[in-house]
């Protein structure tokens, strides 16, 4: 049996159908287009500022020969690196670093000022009192205060909030920076791009400069971490020491001054036991001092670089949002929408006029 062959669209036939209807398209997509722009107008201009840097790779045994250039290829040569690396951050989890709440209430002691100069505040007092909204969403507060009662926010922003009793508008400001402040990561170069986006441009570039420091900080004292400890043990063992030997070299220096002309054994025994505590006092505060030197040495080892490919800059136009495209994107829905509908109600009609 033939199947049935596919009849082509007429589309000259579904115009002189929809022709008939034009009085209805030049009422209904003007007032969309209007309308759509209308309200675009209401939502407040935004800014995006980008960032990018490339954090020095973490210290560990290389993949190299032909295993490594293999891996490179597919793109899995950082992968394969991390296997044998001891360090647990890895360039991956940076966006979930940055959207962690402890790094954004760092992030809120912020001081930003605004590009006409008009404020200056932390950036945790900005969002909340000099954030600008639609209309419609001030009208949804008012009606959600008619029914619950917030909780009065005093915070000045000048103290860390803690992030474990954060009140409910607290918690609403810090879903707002997460979406605010994006990070990407080159699974390949690991190169970090950090985007910020606020409704003022000053204040966009200053706080994705701000996210880069921070990001940069978290990392240094996270791979620095074990070798600071080090060194600050050794530097208080080397105090010590010091103290001791002191101590012991003045004992032996006044013992030796008050009894310079005695010749009984006993002095003299008991000044050569104060020089040799006062030699093993200083071999130890030699050796205490060489570790110290040692533990500054690593710890400058373990110190990462960075390099800023692109620093943050005040940006001149506006991200968004796009008021004519989302207009025109808008009135073509609304148009094969209701071409669509006019389409099938046509062909209902026919068929119950046949019947």
């Amino acid at each position: 049996m033939e199947g049935k062959e596919k009849k082509p669209i007429d589309f000259v036939n579904i115009a002189e159908k929809l022709w008939i209807h034009k009085k209805k398209y030049y009422i209904v997509l003007p007032a969309t287009l209007i309308v759509t722009y209308l309200l675009m107008v209401c939502i407040p201009r935004y800014y995006t500022c980008t960032v990018s840097l490339a954090p020095e790779a973490s210290s560990g045994t290389s993949i190299s020969g032909s295993l490594g250039s293999l891996a490179s290829s597919f793109g899995l040569g950082s992968s394969l690196g991390k296997m044998n690396s001891s360090d647990a951050i890895f360039a991956e989890i940076y966006p979930n670093v940055i959207g962690s709440k402890n790094f954004i209430a760092d992030l809120m002691l912020t001081e930003v000022e605004t590009k006409v100069g008009d404020v200056k505040c932390n950036y945790y007092v900005y969002l909340r009192d000099k954030q600008k909204g639609p209309w419609w969403g001030k009208i949804q507060n008012v009606i959600r205060e008619l029914f619950v009662k917030p909780l009065p926010d005093n915070h000045s922003g000048e103290e860390k909030l803690s992030v474990m009793n954060l009140t409910k508008r607290q918690d609403e400001l810090f879903t707002a920076v997460q979406g605010n402040i994006k990070c990407m990561v080159d699974k390949k170069t690991e190169i970090v791009s950090i985007t910020v986006k606020d409704q003022d441009p000053k204040v966009c570039a200053i706080m994705a400069d701000a996210t880069c420091q921070k990001l940069q900080e978290f990392i240094s004292n996270y791979r620095t971490n074990k070798a600071r400890i080090d060194y600050e043990y050794y530097s208080k063992l080397c105090d010590e020491s010091k103290a001791a030997y002191d101590s012991a070299r003045t004992a032996y220096a006044s013992f030796a001054d008050r009894h310079t002309n005695s010749v009984l054994v006993s002095y003299k025994a008991q000044e050569e036991n104060l020089e040799n505590d006062m030699s093993m006092k200083y071999t130890l505060y030699t050796t205490m001092n060489t570790q110290k030197q040692a533990a500054a040495a690593k710890l400058q080892e373990a110190t990462p670089a960075f390099t800023v490919i692109e620093s943050a800059s005040i940006p001149v136009k506006p991200a968004g949002p796009k008021r004519m495209f989302t207009a025109i994107a808008m009135t073509i829905l609304v148009f094969l929408g209701m071409s669509g509908w006019l389409l099938l109600k046509g062909k209902v009609a026919q068929q119950n006029t046949q019947s």
